[in-house]
């Protein structure tokens, strides 16, 4: 696995991504110490990133498992650039192996349509991520139980950019896939969690009490 700088993309410039550069060019030659630093550093966001692809604790522990060593195997393919991205594209492709072995198939036609409208529940504009705020009481409850109930690219595409926070660029390196695609994703995925959770008329309660899905902010 290659994880290249385009033609005009320069170092990072933010002190944490520059100590994971240092780190991963240090792994590629040999230092182990300096992979198990890495490994201490995004293990949480790895092992986040599969339980919510996978839905399973045992199988999302392995799967992080398998991305690292996948990570350290290959650690002289990576050629600069931010080191998270890379690992959670290792770990994204691990979920899907594990989601192909099951019969499932992650990908729709839909996905290459193009969304400019910024839809209601979005990290770009909120300035409280609804996911964050959710993720205490009975709404991160529903909220868990209705990502697991959507489309695995759009439940991916959420992960990622709503509760990983990671920036549209980020996750379209992560998914490989244009930011359009990923803007789609993001709109149906959003869509889909908000119509799931106002189903029932505890979900519309707890909703409009967050006051996120319900309503648009100004940017």
């Amino acid at each position: 696995m290659v994880f290249r700088r385009g033609k005009n993309a320069n170092p990072p410039t933010d002190p944490a991504a520059q100590q994971d550069e240092r780190l991963i060019f240090a792994a590629a030659r040999g230092d182990l110490d300096a992979f198990n630093k890495l490994v201490v550093l995004h293990e949480r966001s790895v092992l986040n990133l599969c339980w919510r692809m996978l839905g399973s604790q045992h199988e999302a522990e392995d799967a992080s498992q398998d991305t690292f060593i996948k990570a350290w195997t290959n650690a002289k393919s990576f050629k600069g650039g931010a080191v998270r991205p890379w690992l959670l594209r290792i770990a994204t492709n691990t979920c899907y192996d594990v989601l192909r072995s099951k019969g499932r198939r992650p990908a729709s036609s839909l996905d290459a349509i193009e969304f400019e409208t910024e839809p209601d529940w979005s990290t770009q504009s909120n300035p409280v991520d609804p996911v964050q705020f959710a993720e205490t009481g009975d709404l991160g409850r529903m909220l868990e139980a209705a990502l697991s109930q959507i489309p695995d690219e759009q439940r991916l595409a959420v992960t990622l950019c709503d509760i990983q926070g990671l920036p549209l660029a980020e996750a379209a390196q992560v998914m490989d896939i244009s930011l359009g695609t990923v803007k789609s994703r993001l709109f149906r995925g959003r869509a889909k969690l908000r119509d799931l959770l106002t189903a029932s008329p505890a979900g519309r309660e707890l909703l409009l009490r967050g006051d996120r899905f319900s309503q648009r902010e100004s940017e």
